[in-house]
C-alpha cells in the first residue's frame, strides 16, 4: 500500500477517503477516559493546525521542533506540520529532574547544529526559549503555542489549495522528519529521514512482523525516540491500524496501565527496551493484575538495548499466568539511522537463545562453553528485513564469517540521508552506502546477535570485557537498585591497561552497610572471572540517563571521575 504514495501525508489522506470513521489513535489517559481519534477528525484537526502555521509564516522545508507534553492534541499538531511539507522534530519535554540551564543548553545546541526554524511548545517554556530568538548563533525564528490555537479556534474556511500547494513543492526524496539520536547532553546529531525512507521502511518492516488489520499496537514510549515514533506511531498510522498511545510519565509512575490498555483494548503488539521487562516484573503488584488478560498479545518486541535472556525469563515467569506466551517474546535490532528496524525475529517463535563460552567471546570467537561457569547466553535479534544487508567486519575492515565477533555495518533502502549540518560526522559513519553502527555482534546460523557497543568494550590485559556482563551480575546483588548500574573501563597508567569500574545506586547510607556491599559487588565480578577494581556507591537517581531512558556509560563515567565529591570510592 505505502509504495503507491510519494509522501507520508498521502497515506493518511487515503485512509480518510476510504474509511474516515476508522479508529486511528486511542489516546489513553490513566486519569480519565480514552480519547479516540478517527482518521476523519484527526486529519480535520491537522489541517486546522496547518492553516495556522501558514498564517504564521511557516513554509515547506522549515524545521518545526515540538516540545509538548503527552496529550491528545500532539498527533494532529505533528501531522499539521507535515501537511504543509514542513519537517517535524520531536524533542523531549523537560521534566522536574532536568535543570532549566541544562535544558536551554541542549536546545541551544540543537538550534545551532540542527537548524531548527520554529519551536512549538507550551506557554510555561516561553521564558526559557525566548532568548534563543535573539541569539545570533540560533536559527530559531519564533515560538508558537499550538494548544492555545486549538482551544480558541473559531470556525473558518480553510484554504486547502494553499496547504496542498505548499506540500506539493516537495517530493519523496525531501526530508520528512528529523530524529535526534539518543544522548544526554544536547542530542546534537539530527538524523534526516526522507519520505521515501520512511515509506519503504514501513512497507518492509510491516511484512517482517506480519502486521495485519487484526492488529492493534500499544505504546508507552516517548515519541522523541525512534522506537516510539516510527514503530508505534508512524507504522500503524500509515497502514490504517489503530494504536493506543500512553503517557510515558504515567507509565513510569504506574506501569500497570500498559497491561490495563492491553487487556481492555485487546492489543496485539508492543515494543519495549530491555529494562522494561524487569521494571514491569518488579513494579506491578499482584493485586493490580486482577482481571488483566494479556493473551491477545502476539509480540512483545525487545529493542533499543542489548537483549538479555534473564529479562525475558523473568517477564515470562511473572506474567505467564495472565496469558503471556513464550512465542510472543520477540526481538529486533534497530536505530534511527536506518529509520528503525534492521533485523527481526520471526513472529510466532521465541527469540533464539544461544549459550556460548564467555572467555572465547572475549577473544571474538563464538563457541560452546568449554567448562562449567563460563556460560553466557546471547539472544538473537533475528534476520535482516527485506532490502537490508548486514556484515560483521574486523578492525582492518575485513568481513568476518559466521561465529566471529566484530563491528556491525548496515546497508538499507531506508537508510538516513545523513546528520543534518554535520557532513564530517556523516562521512565518518557512512561510506560506500554502508553505515557503521558502532555496535558489536556476530552472525550465527543466519541470525544476528548484538552483544554491545564497540566504544563501551573494556580491555583488560588484552582481554575484551563487555560491560553488559558485569552489569548483569551486579544487578543481582542485594542492596543494589536493579537496573541502576553502569560498568566502564578506566585507564591505569601504571599497568598500561584498563581497570574495571562500577557505579551502582544504593539506598545504603553509611559505611557499615556500604563496605560489605562493595565486597559483594567485587565478588560478583569474580564469579564471571572479572576483577572489579573500583566501586562507586551512589544514592538513588544519581545516574544520568540518555533520551531513550538508558543509563549512559560515557556520561556517568565523566561525571564520577570529574565530580567525585562526597562519594564513597573503594
Amino acid at each position: 500500500m505505502t509504495s503507491v504514495f510519494q509522501l507520508v501525508w498521502d497515506c493518511w489522506e487515503n485512509h480518510v477517503k476510504e474509511h474516515p470513521q476508522y479508529e486511528a489513535i486511542v489516546h489513553w489517559d490513566a486519569l480519565g477516559k480514552p480519547f479516540r481519534w478517527t482518521y476523519g477528525n484527526l486529519l480535520e484537526e491537522a489541517l486546522k493546525i496547518a492553516d495556522n502555521l501558514m498564517h504564521q509564516g511557516v513554509k515547506a522545508g522549515d524545521v518545526c521542533a515540538l516540545i509538548l507534553r503527552h496529550n491528545k492534541y500532539f498527533y494532529p499538531i505533528y501531522m499539521g506540520i507535515a501537511a504543509i511539507g514542513a519537517i517535524p522534530a520531536v524533542l523531549a519535554y523537560p521534566n522536574v529532574r532536568l535543570h532549566p540551564a541544562k535544558f536551554f543548553h541542549g536546545l541551544s545546541g540543537m538550534a545551532q547544529k540542527s537548524g531548527l526554524d520554529w519551536v512549538m511548545t507550551e506557554r510555561e517554556l516561553e521564558l526559557s526559549i525566548k532568548p534563543l530568538i535573539i541569539n545570533e548563533q540560533s536559527t530559531i525564528k519564533g515560538i508558537f503555542f499550538p494548544l492555545e490555537w486549538i482551544n480558541s479556534q473559531q470556525p473558518k474556511e480553510l484554504k486547502y489549495e494553499l496547504i496542498n500547494k505548499s506540500r506539493n513543492t516537495i517530493n519523496s526524496s525531501a526530508p520528512f522528519l528529523l530524529q535526534h539520536s539518543s544522548g544526554t547532553t544536547g542530542l546534537q546529531k539530527a538524523v534526516v529521514l526522507s519520505h521515501k525512507a520512511v515509506l519503504e521502511h514501513i512497507k518492509r518492516y510491516s511484512k517482517a512482523i506480519k502486521l495485519s488489520e487484526e492488529d492493534k499496537i500499544v505504546n508507552w514510549l516517548p515519541l522523541y525516540h525512534d522506537m516510539g515514533l516510527i514503530a508505534a506511531f508512524h507504522i500503524p498510522l500509515a497502514l490504517g491500524i489503530p494504536s493506543i498511545q500512553l503517557d510515558p510519565f504515567q507509565w513510569v509512575s504506574a506501569p500497570i496501565i500498559l497491561f490495563q490498555a492491553i487487556s481492555e483494548e485487546k492489543a496485539t503488539l508492543t515494543w519495549l527496551p530491555n529494562f522494561a521487562y524487569n521494571f514491569l516484573a518488579d513494579r506491578v503488584d499482584e493485586e493490580e493484575m486482577e482481571g488483566i488478560d494479556l493473551s491477545s498479545m502476539r509480540m512483545f518486541v525487545n529493542c533499543s538495548e542489548v537483549v538479555r535472556s534473564e529479562s525475558h525469563k523473568k517477564f515470562f515467569n511473572r506474567f505467564q499466568k495472565y496469558g503471556v506466551k513464550k512465542e510472543s517474546l520477540a526481538a529486533c535490532y534497530a536505530m534511527a539511522e536506518t529509520t528503525f528496524a534492521v533485523t527481526q525475529t520471526e513472529p510466532g517463535f521465541e527469540a533464539r537463545m544461544l549459550t556460548v563460552d564467555r572467555n572465547a567471546l572475549a577473544r571474538k570467537i563464538v563457541q560452546p562453553p568449554q567448562y562449567a561457569g563460563l556460560e553466557k547466553i546471547c539472544v538473537s535479534s533475528g534476520k535482516p528485513i527485506s532490502d537490508c544487508l548486514l556484515k560483521i567486519i574486523d578492525e582492518n575492515g575485513v568481513e568476518l564469517p559466521e561465529n566471529r565477533v566484530g563491528k556491525v555495518f548496515i546497508k538499507s533502502i531506508s537508510l538516513f540521508d545523513g546528520y543534518r549540518n554535520k557532513p564530517e560526522t556523516t562521512s565518518q559513519v557512512l561510506k560506500d552506502g554502508w553505515y557503521s553502527s558502532g555496535d558489536i555482534g556476530f552472525l550465527h546460523n543466519g541470525e544476528y546477535f548484538i552483544i554491545g557497543r564497540g566504544d563501551d568494550v573494556i580491555i583488560v590485559a588484552g582481554k575484551n570485557i563487555f560491560p553488559e556482563d558485569i552489569e548483569d551480575v551486579v544487578n543481582n546483588v542485594k542492596g543494589v537498585i536493579p537496573g541502576r548500574i553502569v560498568a566502564f573501563g578506566v585507564e591505569n597508567l601504571e599497568t598500561g591497561t584498563e581497570d574495571v569500574a562500577v557505579i551502582a545506586e544504593t539506598s545504603c547510607e553509611d559505611a557499615i552497610e556500604k563496605n560489605p556491599l562493595e565486597l559483594t559487588i567485587k565478588q560478583a565480578g569474580m564469579d564471571i572471572d572479572v576483577t572489579i577494581s573500583v566501586v562507586y556507591l551512589v544514592p538513588p537517581r544519581w545516574l544520568i540517563k540518555s533520551s531513550s531512558g538508558k543509563p549512559s556509560r560515557k556520561a556517568n563515567k565523566e561525571r564520577i571521575l570529574v565530580n567525585n565529591v562526597d562519594l564513597i570510592k573503594k
